[in-house]
C-alpha cells in the first residue's frame, strides 16, 4: 500500500464526479422532448359534447395535424442537434436546438444541453445566461444551482458563487459535494471561520466524510489548536490510512508539540510505504539533525547526496519544499549534509549558495558560488551571483577581478562581457567597458543588450553622437526595444535637438510599456523643451503617480511651474527632490536660492 494519493485529489474527484451536471447533457440518455400535447380521452368526453355544441370532426383533424407537424418538428430539431454535437458541429447543434426550445420553451432538459453546447464553444456569458432562466423559473432545481455556482467560479465571482452554494446547502442539506467545494472557497478567501462551520456541517451529515476532518485538522493546525488538529487528523488517518497527506499534517502538530518520537515513526511509516519518497526522507534527515541524532541524519544525507547525480529528483524537491518556500535554515542543513558527502557536486553546490545568499550569509554564499565549475549548467548563474556580491559588497574590483578570471574559462560567453563591461562603467573606467562590449559584439554581433549597454557607457563618457549610434543600432535590431527608444529620445531631448522625433520615439516605447513613469516623464519634458508647459505638466504629475519618489521627474516638475511662474509650486517640488536626492544635489539646491530671489522680486 503506498500512500500517494492526497487529499485535495481525491476531494477533487469527489466533486467533479458529482458535478457531471457541467457536461450533464453529454452524460444524460438523449430523450426526445416531452411530448405536451393536449389528452382526448375519447369523444365521449370531448369538450364540445360538454357544452352541447356539434363536434367539428374537421377542424379537430386539422388542429390535429398542426400538432402532429410541430410534434414532428421537435423530434426532427432535437435529433439533428444531438447528431451535429457529436459530428463536432457546435454552431449548427446550437440552430437546430434553438429550434427545439421555440417550439418546447418550457423543457429544462432542452435548456440544459443548450448550456453543454455554450460551454463546449467557451461562451460562458451565454451559459450563464441560460442557467439564470432556469432557475427564475425551477428556484429548487439544485443541479441547475450547482451549475450555477461552478460558472460563477469560473468568471472569478467567488462571492455570488459562495452565495449560491449556501442557498444549495439550505435547500438540501444532503449535498456533500457541495460542503467540499464550498469550504475549499472559504479557505481560498481566507475566511476560515465559515471554513470551519461548513466542514463542521459535512462530518455532522456524513461521518464518514474524511476530507471534512482532514480540513478541520488543518484549520485548528493553522490556529496552533494542536490538541484538536491532532484529534481531526487522526480521525481522517483511521478513515483513510492510505492517504500520506494527513501524516505530513500530523508531523507538523507533532513538531508544535514536541512529540519527536512521533514524528520519527510518521517519517518511517511513508518511507516504509513508499521507499522512494524523496520529501520524508527529507523531512526525516532534517528531523534528525534538528534533535541531535546527528550520526543517523548524516546516514540519510549521505545517502542522498550520493543518489542526487543519478536522481535530480532529489534536488529539485529541496529547491521546491525548502528553498522556495523560504525555508532557508532547514535547507542548509541538508545541503551541507549533502556537500559533505559529495563536495565536488556543483548543483548542490549552486543551491547552497542561493540558500545562503537568501540568509543574507554572503562569504558562505560566494564560497559555494566559486566551487561550481566551468563544466556546470549553473556555472553562468553561479559567476553571475558572486560579482553582484562583490557589488553589493562595494568590492567593484574584486568583481571585476572575478569576472575576468570567469573569462577565461568560457571565453565566448557575451553574457559574462555585458556584465563585465557594467562593472568597467561603474567603476567609471568607460575605454575599458566600451572595449569588452565591443569584444562581446564580435562573438555575437545581432547583440541588442551589447548595443543598449555601449550606448549608456558611451553617455556616461559624454560622448553622445556615439551613444546615439549606438541606441540607433538596438532599435535597428529590435524595434520594439522600449527602453532604447526612450533613451534615443531623451537623449534628443536633453540635447535639444530633433525634437518631434524624439517625441515620435517616446510615445512609441510608450506605446510597448504603456504605464512606464520613467517614459512618460520623457514624454513631458520633450513638451516643456517645446514650451507646450500644460501638456509638460499633464504628463509629469502622471509620471509622479507611476514613480513618486523619484527626484528627476518632481525636479522636472519644478522646472515647469517656474516657466509657468508659478514660483511657490516650482520652490516646493525642488524640495522635494532634494529630500530624495542622494547626490549631485548643487545644481538642485542652486535652483531653489534663485527662485527665492524671484519670489520676493516678484513681491
Amino acid at each position: 500500500m503506498k500512500f500517494k494519493q492526497t487529499i485535495a485529489l481525491l476531494a477533487a474527484m469527489a466533486v467533479f464526479s458529482q458535478i457531471a451536471i457541467l457536461s450533464s447533457c453529454t452524460s444524460q440518455k438523449e430523450v426526445a422532448p416531452a411530448d405536451t400535447a393536449e389528452k382526448n380521452d375519447g369523444p365521449g368526453n370531448s369538450p364540445s359534447q360538454a357544452r352541447g355544441k356539434e363536434y367539428d370532426l374537421q377542424n379537430e383533424k386539422s388542429r390535429t395535424q398542426e400538432f402532429s407537424l410541430s410534434r414532428e418538428n421537435r423530434y426532427y430539431y432535437f435529433t439533428e442537434a444531438q447528431l451535429q454535437k457529436r459530428l463536432g458541429n457546435i454552431d449548427k447543434a446550437i440552430e437546430y436546438l434553438n429550434k427545439t426550445i421555440r417550439l418546447d420553451p418550457n423543457s429544462v432538459y432542452l435548456r440544459k444541453d443548450m448550456i453543454d453546447l455554450y460551454l463546449r464553444q467557451k461562451k460562458d456569458e451565454k451559459a450563464m445566461e441560460s442557467v439564470r432562466q432556469i432557475i427564475t423559473k425551477h428556484p429548487d432545481d439544485i443541479d441547475s444551482l450547482i451549475l450555477y455556482g461552478k460558472l460563477q467560479e469560473s468568471a472569478k465571482d467567488l462571492d455570488g458563487a459562495r452565495k449560491t452554494y449556501e442557498k444549495i446547502l439550505k435547500k438540501d442539506p444532503e449535498q456533500r459535494e457541495i460542503y467540499l467545494i464550498l469550504g475549499s472557497l472559504y479557505l481560498e478567501i481566507n475566511e476560515s471561520k465559515n471554513a470551519f462551520r461548513t466542514y463542521t456541517q459535512l462530518v455532522k451529515h456524513y461521518p464518514d466524510a474524511y476530507a471534512g476532518y482532514f480540513f478541520l485538522g488543518k484549520i485548528h493546525s493553522n490556529e496552533k489548536e494542536w490538541a484538536e488538529a491532532e484529534k481531526n487528523l487522526l480521525k481522517t488517518l483511521k478513515l483513510r490510512p492510505d492517504i500520506e497527506e494527513t501524516r505530513f499534517e500530523l508531523i507538523t502538530v507533532y513538531k508544535a508539540r514536541g512529540k519527536d518520537q512521533k514524528v520519527i515513526e510518521l517519517y518511517e511509516e511513508i518511507i516504509t510505504s513508499n521507499p522512494s519518497d524523496i520529501k520524508a526522507t527529507l523531512g526525516l534527515a532534517c528531523h534528525l539533525h534538528k534533535i541531535g541524532k546527528l550520526n543517523e541524519a548524516r546516514d540519510f544525507f549521505k545517502k542522498l547526496g550520493k543518489e542526487n547525480g543519478s536522481n535530480p529528483e532529489i534536488l529539485r524537491s529541496v529547491v521546491r519544499i525548502y528553498v522556495n518556500e523560504k525555508k532557508y535554515d532547514d535547507a542548509a542543513i541538508i545541503l551541507d549534509g549533502m556537500i559533505a558527502a559529495v563536495p565536488a557536486d556543483s548543483d548542490i553546490r549552486y543551491v547552497a549558495g542561493i540558500v545562503y545568499e537568501g540568509m543574507k550569509k554572503n562569504e558562505e554564499a560566494l564560497t559555494h558560488f566559486k566551487k561550481v565549475f566551468p563544466d556546470s549548467t549553473f556555472y553562468q548563474n553561479a559567476a553571475i551571483h558572486a560579482a553582484f556580491i562583490y557589488q553589493e559588497q562595494g568590492k567593484i574590483d574584486e568583481a571585476i577581478k572575478h569576472l575576468n578570471e570567469v573569462i577565461s574559462h568560457v571565453p565566448d560567453n557575451p553574457e559574462f562581457l555585458i556584465y563585465l563591461g557594467s562593472f568597467y562603467d561603474e567603476a567609471g573606467q568607460y575605454e575599458k567597458a566600451i572595449n569588452i562590449l565591443k569584444k562581446g559584439l564580435e562573438i555575437d554581433p545581432g547583440n541588442s543588450r551589447l548595443y543598449f549597454r555601449m550606448g549608456v557607457v558611451y553617455d556616461k563618457w559624454d560622448k553622445k553622437e556615439e551613444s546615439i549610434d549606438s541606441m540607433r543600432a538596438v532599435i535597428r535590431l529590435d524595434p520594439k526595444n522600449a527602453s532604447a527608444l526612450n533613451y534615443l529620445g531623451y537623449t534628443y531631448t536633453e540635447l535639444n535637438r530633433n525634437l518631434d522625433e524624439a517625441e515620435q520615439l517616446i510615445k512609441q516605447a510608450l506605446k510597448y510599456k504603456p504605464n512606464d513613469g520613467y517614459i512618460t516623464d520623457s514624454l513631458g519634458w520633450v513638451y516643456y523643451k517645446r514650451g507646450m508647459y500644460d501638456f509638460a505638466i499633464k504628463h509629469l504629475e502622471e509620471a509622479i503617480k507611476l514613480v513618486p519618489d523619484d527626484p528627476t521627474i518632481l525636479e522636472h516638475l519644478g522646472d515647469v511651474w517656474l516657466k509657468k511662474k508659478e514660483v511657490e509650486k516650482a520652490i516646493d517640488y525642488y524640495r522635494k527632490a532634494l529630500k530624495k536626492k542622494q547626490d549631485s544635489t548643487i545644481l538642485l539646491e542652486e535652483k531653489i536660492k534663485n527662485a527665492g530671489k524671484t519670489k520676493k522680486k516678484s513681491q
